[in-house]
């Protein structure tokens, strides 16, 4: 780390500072942030004191006291928000190639769904309501009128991951502030500069100073903020085991957690292979398979199977990967070396037990060659754990029920797809599997952003989408009034 620190304060990097109580300032230190295809420092992030957290909680909650906001405004300033991340559209898929390692595809694509993100959370502003109570309809009621309020909790922290640096965080920073709260916005350290950028067209949208701050970190930062008893609410994306802690932390606090998962896709032997097959490839390799949804285990009903494997094959090897600068890439680096490195472990262990890798290659660096694999044990990583990178398993079964019961054997519930042209089948596994959502002809990745978002089991609670995370982030309060 010294040598990093050494060579980022020996050259001129943008800096990705704290904004508490409305204004950009330096940390107690920094650190550098890599390229993630370069690996090389390509900008720096400030981290913040003890002090600089209690002080950063304490200027959103006075915001959050002060503010006046009506929903008609805030759904304004989102709207404007919206506008402004378009408008940026060029400089935030830079920055994304850049800390993130997309192509530009999948840069392009965070954009629009972050602005898309942040415009249906301007209509929940707009639509931020109660509802009445039929409260005559009890006895000696008689005279009296009962309703609603949907209120907004106060400061809401979010922590959020490296995968999806600017949609995720959207998905948390619109629904929170369409609501009316403060934010606290802690993003992962990979990946510091988008939510940056966020926040500038928030202020820029007229966003009141306070209402929302950014802090980077890691771990210990996290608990610094799960420390501030002034947070009322914890929406977090990552893992299961940090989930976890979090939830341990927030004691009787609101949580919103989404978590770990292992994606499964299911292909029938009626399935439309030629519908199917591009949205699987699509959905295991895009973002280099770190997306909670990407396909992990390709479930194919035995008759089907050879033929599938016969078009993965050269379906995946045409799959253009390494630099995200160039325009062909598809296939951009993982999130680290680390990352890579282990990655490829998982793919060597699962060959070593006997799995048969059919396209696949030799790690450069951050970047791991698209992979397919068959016969994966289930007792190796690879085959009972989230692998977050460009690799797909595939692996027969025989009756539907087989299927449904590998897919509920694994501790996770996020997400399912299945592909089949037979109703009673689909509606069968949209009752059985036992996972947040399931999609029918369409990948376990087949995410809209408007749709409730989230899983069960150790994938977490809690739903994403404008609509269901406004009201996760507010409370509703009973008035009563005798006339």
């Amino acid at each position: 780390m010294a040598d990093v620190l050494a060579q980022q304060v020996a050259v001129d990097m943008p800096a990705c500072r704290l904004l508490i109580a409305g204004q950009w300032t330096n940390g107690a230190r920094a650190v550098a942030v890599m390229d993630k295809f370069r690996l090389e420092p390509c900008m720096q992030a400030e981290l913040p004191s003890r002090r600089q957290v209690a002080d950063c909680v304490a200027a959103a909650d006075a915001a959050f006291r002060s503010n006046l906001l009506t929903p008609h405004e805030r759904g304004a300033i989102l709207d404007r928000a919206a506008a402004v991340i378009e408008r940026r559209a060029g400089d935030l898929a830079e920055v994304l190639r850049k800390e993130a390692g997309f192509p530009r595809r999948d840069a392009m694509g965070e954009v629009q769904r972050t602005a898309n993100t942040f415009r249906l959370s301007a209509e929940e502003a707009r639509n931020f309501r109660g509802h009445t109570v039929p409260i005559e309809g009890a006895s000696g009621q008689a005279g009296r009128l009962g309703f609603t309020l949907r209120v907004p909790l106060g400061v809401v922290c979010a922590i959020t991951p490296f995968n999806a640096p600017l949609n995720t965080v959207a998905h948390k920073v619109g629904p929170a502030l369409a609501a009316g709260n403060a934010l606290v916005l802690k993003p992962s350290l990979h990946t510091p500069m988008s939510s940056c950028l966020m926040a500038e067209c928030l202020l820029e949208a007229g966003l009141p100073a306070g209402m929302m701050s950014v802090v980077h970190g890691d771990a210990e930062v996290a608990q610094w903020l799960l420390e501030e008893p002034l947070v009322r609410f914890y929406a977090f994306t990552g893992s299961t085991e940090v989930g976890r802690a979090i939830q341990a932390a927030a004691g009787l606090r609101r949580t919103q957690m989404e978590l770990g998962s292992i994606a499964h896709c299911i292909v029938c032997d009626d399935a439309d292979l030629d519908a199917a097959l591009p949205k699987v490839v699509n959905a295991s390799y895009r973002k280099a398979g770190q997306v909670c949804t990407s396909i992990q285990m390709l479930l194919v009903q035995r008759p089907l199977l050879q033929q599938v494997i016969d078009r993965l094959v050269p379906m995946v090897k045409a799959l253009p990967y390494g630099d995200p600068a160039d325009e062909r890439t598809v296939v951009g680096p993982v999130i680290s070396e680390a990352a890579a490195k282990r990655i490829e472990s998982w793919i060597a262990r699962a060959v070593d037990r006997g799995a048969r890798l059919l396209v696949g290659g030799a790690r450069q660096g951050a970047v791991v060659p698209p992979a397919l694999l068959t016969d994966v044990s289930p007792d190796t990583p690879l085959g009972c754990q989230e692998v977050f990178g460009p690799v797909l398993c595939v692996a027969p079964f025989d009756r539907i029920d087989d299927a449904i019961a590998r897919v509920n054997g694994t501790p996770y519930g996020l997400a399912t797809g299945i592909f089949t042209q037979r109703i009673d089948v689909a509606l069968q596994a949209a009752r059985r599997l036992e996972v947040g959502g399931v999609h029918i002809n369409e990948t376990p990745s087949s995410r809209v952003d408007v749709m409730p978002y989230g899983g069960s089991k150790d994938s977490g609670f809690g739903r994403e989408g404008p609509h269901y995370s406004v009201r996760e982030m507010s409370e509703e309060r009973m008035i009563t009034i005798l006339a």
